[in-house]
């Protein structure tokens, strides 16, 4: 989602506005108000020549006084101490930068770690699979191996198998044996070489059919041919098919078993194009697995599929797993991790900055450096950012080690530059007013239009949505445990909403939402594996924001089924006053961003009673 479309940018609440004019108030006039100070209004009326309103920055007046939009007192906005100021920067105070809690990280070389997770299915290794099938024709009068699933070792017995061509091989060979040992004393040395070549081929004839050297040695000893041969096992595994039964004819080639070894394992998983690159040949993976949790397994990647799947935009990459004890089993899911680390270019450390700085959206990235030779004195910056790294971003172009970029605080210096209409990322080209909140301009019952980060796909089928039902359940919980205070119960749920998204079947979307459908599952999963780690409440409400930011998205893209009502909640106080969406699928409002705290915070704005094709469409209406 770009930053432009963010709700975080779009809900400037009154709390945030009315901070941000008091930071600018003292980041001009160059520290806090003070409580002893009694000098008059005229000072300070002296010190500005330009009075605005924090709620409404168009308002531009000479004196102090009331704001004719809302009646609140204006502030002053213009200083003689920031006329030097370039168009996009800004000066705060001392007290102004605790007040925004502006916090910088300087800009490093070094190496950093990527964890990529993916999900996938344990499954059997194809070159270890083989089919028993019936080398030569004949009956099956006895199954040794009568039902699937069975464990069976190297030569252990399989079936017996009643062949006239078999028990003419066998007699051919004993009548071969016997007339080379007539010829040992013969002079002819032809007649000698020719018994022993026909043993020979009658010995390989019937190893090919399927007899063990001891076997064709005993029919050697014992001189007499058997009417039943015993078939045993070439190898050891499990039987994954059996396909005949007591009495049945086979012909040639018939299969009767098929066995795998299971002591190796195929792990297959779903890597996403924009993960294609972190994956090589050789990297270790960690896995678990629901039958054994908290347990992780280990393998290492094998192949990687050279074709991309148009359908899922993902391709399949093949983790070859040891498992010498079985307890691992095809067609468990499984959820995987790889660590990849990031490499510089030319042979140096990437040059990286805390994701948190800088303020993106789908085409640039600013980033507010601190001035070295100024305190207090911040500029902003278009930069080229490379792939992010767990907590961080690469930077490509535009920052330099040892400089100090703003990791926390950009929002706000960024919000502060746009009430000065200077050029921000919210109004790149400033000069102009910033955009304001609205009051009382809707029509009654009304909801403002928001803009769309993309368009709905029509002809979503209604068993996709009975699928995202699911998903969308996952959700609620999370979200329910969230607004009880129960941080331990929503780390748990969090860690399973994978699995209900690898449950939901792409395939059954139109080709336009395979793309979409792609990105939601990354981001969900990421947001869900965020809570999950989270150490604190605040912590996994921040990351439930991207999740909810993410599920509203997928609900407004592909639709409800209708059969579980979804509503969209907001509480404008949420996310430090810049307001919050969440969904719930029931009325009564179950504040998950503030919990016991504030319960009751917040109200319907939306609601989805049916698929973006549907009829219905979605009901947008205010509560």
């Amino acid at each position: 989602m770009s930053y432009l479309q963010n709700p975080l940018v779009k809900r400037i609440g009154v709390i945030v506005v009315i901070l941000l004019a008091f930071l600018i108030g003292l980041a001009l006039r160059g520290g806090a108000p003070d409580s002893t100070d009694h000098s008059d209004h005229g000072a300070v009326e002296t010190e500005s020549s330009v009075w605005t309103c924090s709620m409404h920055p168009q308002i531009q007046m000479p004196t102090p006084g009331q704001c004719p939009i809302c009646g609140m007192d204006l502030i002053p906005l213009e200083s003689s101490s920031g006329g030097g100021e370039g168009p996009r920067t800004i000066t705060l105070s001392p007290d102004a930068q605790k007040i925004a809690e502006i916090q910088t990280s300087v800009v490093v070389r070094q190496s950093v770690d990527m964890s990529l997770r993916m999900v996938g299915k344990l499954e059997a290794d194809e070159t270890r699979v083989r089919e028993i099938a019936a080398w030569v024709s004949g009956r099956i009068d006895r199954l040794y191996i009568d039902y699937t699933g069975v464990q069976v070792q190297r030569g252990q017995k399989l079936f017996e198998l009643y062949s006239p061509e078999l028990y003419s091989a066998q007699e051919e060979l004993i009548q071969a044996v016997k007339a080379s040992s007539q010829l040992s004393q013969s002079t002819m040395e032809s007649s000698r070489i020719s018994a022993s070549r026909t043993i020979d081929a009658v010995k390989e004839r019937l190893r090919l059919w399927g007899l063990t050297k001891q076997q064709i040695e005993e029919i050697e000893r014992k001189g007499t041919p058997s009417d039943h041969v015993t078939i045993v096992a070439p190898m050891s595994g499990v039987v994954l098919h059996k396909g005949a039964i007591e009495g049945s004819y086979v012909k040639t080639g018939t299969p009767v078993y098929e066995i795998a070894d299971l002591s190796v394992l195929w792990l297959k998983l779903d890597v996403y194009e924009s993960d294609i690159a972190w994956i090589e040949l050789g990297q270790s993976v960690n896995f678990e697995t629901d039958t054994y949790p908290g347990e992780r397994f280990q393998g290492v990647v094998a192949f990687i599929d050279p074709m991309l799947s148009q359908k899922s935009r993902s391709i399949k990459v093949r983790v070859n797993v040891e498992n010498p004890n079985g307890r691992l089993k095809p067609g468990m899911f499984a959820r995987a991790v790889v660590h990849a680390v990031v490499d510089g270019a030319n042979q140096e450390l990437p040059l990286i900055i805390p994701a948190s700085a800088p303020l993106v959206t789908g085409t640039r990235a600013v980033v507010y450096v601190a001035d070295q030779d100024q305190p207090g004195q911040f500029h902003g910056r278009e930069i080229a950012l490379g792939p992010r790294a767990g907590d961080f971003f690469v930077v490509r172009e535009g920052l330099s080690q040892g400089e100090r970029v703003v990791s926390n605080g950009s929002f706000k210096i960024d919000s502060a530059l746009q009430i000065l209409a200077k050029k921000s990322m919210m109004n790149p080209d400033g000069g102009g007013p910033a955009p304001v909140h609205q009051h009382g301009s809707a029509a009654p019952g009304a909801m403002a239009e928001e803009p769309k980060t993309m368009e709905a796909v029509s002809g979503v089928p209604q068993e996709f949505l009975l699928q995202l039902d699911d998903v969308l359940a996952a959700y609620f919980e999370i979200s329910t445990a969230l607004s009880q205070d129960s941080l331990g119960r929503a780390k748990e749920l969090a860690e399973l909403l994978p699995q209900s998204l690898s449950e939901v079947d792409h395939g059954l979307l139109p080709h336009a939402g395979h793309p979409i459908w792609a990105d939601a599952v990354k981001n969900l999963s990421a947001a869900s594996e965020s809570i999950a780690k989270s150490s604190d409440l605040k912590t996994a409400r921040r990351a439930f924001f991207d999740l909810s930011e993410q599920m509203i998205q997928a609900v407004r893209v592909f639709g409800a089924s209708g059969q579980t009502p979804v509503m969209v909640f907001n509480c404008p106080m949420a996310m430090d006053g810049a307001g919050a969406n969440w969904l719930q699928k029931s009325d009564g409002t179950e504040n998950p961003y503030y919990g016991s705290q504030m319960f009751k915070c917040g109200s319907q704005i939306e609601s989805f009673t049916d698929s973006p094709s549907g009829d219905a469409g979605a009901d947008h209406t205010n509560h």
